[in-house]
């Protein structure tokens, strides 16, 4: 609750502050709402053109603004106008910043006019802005609820931000790209090589990879490029190079699904391993503090729980390789209590104990857990649910495909995530997008690929890069 201080409550000399840490996001909503696009000011920008994302610093009216916030919310406090303010800027803010903003009563004037002294001080004591300003203060007391304000939710994909820079840290994987005629397949798998993830090898037919190139308009010329006018064929083409070892991923373009997997399952001279295998969505998800792994929305049907063992495994895996630590597992169902006329709530509970039992390793499992419960921490509350995950969820084990797909649609058109897809539980990675996938989520499921990679060679993630806040 605000509370002000009327014109006649003020004495000269009184004095309000508060704090402030500069965020990402700080800069993003001032953009919005002042029309500042200045590229000085805005992260994950390369505002100087050398191929890197440097770090932004905060508009110094944004510095400013927060001088209104003492003033309108303190100092006098709710009902405040403002008449005139100046400003001296004496250094900048960088994201991550810790600024302390103060206002003093300097003079007290007719027509209930207050003149102010106002500073913004970092937390190592550089002055970064002082002046003055002059309000007219309330004569009334008012007291208000500031928790009214709507919350905003800044559509900002940092998390992938993140993992497509530190992949660019290791180095390149040979990947074999499968029927990319289409622009959005074909520009993917260029971005993925412009920004130094994958060295592609293209499989399909020319002519076709052709007239997608010039849609696009970009050159093949430094492309490997095989000529197979077949898709079916072109995909057995590109299981053969992992075995003969000049290829370590595999990409899907612009064909089905079936005529992709067909090749890697098969028994002879597929890509099968002991582990059966599965498809991983990574999501990011606009507000959420991690990544979220949803499994499996693409390859595995109506699941049994051998194979729903094997699913939970690769989803910790891919998660790990992400760099999440010990990873929450949710294993979902309709509801959090163990009903048998609901098999996926049976399911649930078997895998959570097999976890316990170390059958599946290094996540923290738990389950059945219903949507709400496994990711908003009121909800779990509510339903009196005690446990490690619940609330906290950032991996999410869907009962069939036909769940797990609708719901990583949902978040990515609702929700407004982003998703990079990877199959897991073969001899190399995957990347199996949908067709139509632009080419971001093409560029993200290639970093994805890239840190799984390199975490099942070397044992650990790569070291990710820290994020801004």
């Amino acid at each position: 609750m605000a509370t002000n201080r009327t014109y006649d409550q003020i004495s000269v000399g009184d004095v309000a502050e508060i704090s402030r840490v500069c965020s990402a996001n700080d800069l993003l909503v001032f953009a919005h709402a002042s029309g500042n696009t200045n590229p000085l000011h805005l992260p994950d920008t390369d505002w100087t053109g050398d191929g890197k994302i440097d770090k932004p610093v905060a508009p110094s009216m944004w510095v400013g603004a927060l001088v209104s916030a003492v003033l309108g919310n303190i100092l006098p406090g709710p009902g405040t106008i403002y008449r005139t303010q100046t400003f001296a800027f004496h250094d900048r803010v960088a994201v991550g910043d810790a600024l302390t903003v103060s206002v003093r009563v300097t003079d007290k004037m007719p027509e209930g006019i207050v003149a102010l002294a106002v500073k913004v001080i970092r937390e190592d004591g550089t002055l970064i802005a002082d002046g003055v300003a002059e309000v007219t203060a309330p004569t009334k007391t008012i007291v208000y609820d500031s928790s009214d304000l709507p919350t905003l939710l800044v559509e900002r994909h940092r998390h992938f931000n993140r993992l497509i820079e530190t992949a660019k840290q290791l180095p390149e994987m040979p990947t074999a790209v499968v029927a990319p005629d289409d622009p959005n397949s074909l520009e993917g798998a260029m971005m993925a090589a412009d920004a130094g993830l994958i060295e592609p090898i293209l499989i399909g037919a020319i002519s076709r990879i052709q007239k997608a190139a010039h849609e696009i308009g970009m050159s093949l010329d430094r492309y490997e490029v095989i000529d197979i006018e077949d898709e079916s064929e072109a995909a057995a083409r590109a299981v053969a190079m992992v075995h003969e070892g000049r290829v370590k991923a595999v990409m899907k373009g612009h064909l089905h699904t079936d005529d992709l997997l067909r090749h890697v399952v098969k028994r002879d001279g597929g890509l099968r391993t002991k582990r059966r295998i599965s498809h991983v969505f990574v999501m990011d998800i606009p507000g959420r503090k991690t990544p979220v792994v949803i499994s499996d929305a693409a390859i595995n049907i109506a699941p049994d729980l051998n194979t729903k063992v094997d699913i939970t495994q690769n989803a910790i895996d891919a998660a790990l390789a992400i760099g999440l630590e010990k990873p929450k597992v949710g294993i979902l169902s309709a509801i959090e209590t163990v009903n048998p006329a609901i098999p996926s709530s049976l399911d649930a509970a078997i895998l959570s104990k097999m976890a316990e039992r170390n059958q599946i390793s290094g996540g923290i499992v738990d389950g059945p857990l219903a949507m709400d419960n496994a990711i908003d921490v009121q909800a779990a509350r509510t339903k009196g649910i005690t446990s490690l995950v619940a609330g906290h969820a950032e991996v999410l084990i869907v009962p069939n495909l036909e769940a797990g797909n609708m719901l990583a649609k949902e978040l990515t058109f609702i929700a407004h995530a982003e998703a990079a897809g990877l199959v897991i539980g073969a001899k190399v990675p995957v990347m199996l997008t949908s067709r139509a996938d632009d080419g971001r989520a093409r560029l993200a499921s290639c970093a994805l690929a890239l840190l799984y990679n390199h975490w099942k060679t070397e044992g650990a993630p790569a070291a990710l890069l820290q994020d801004e806040a």
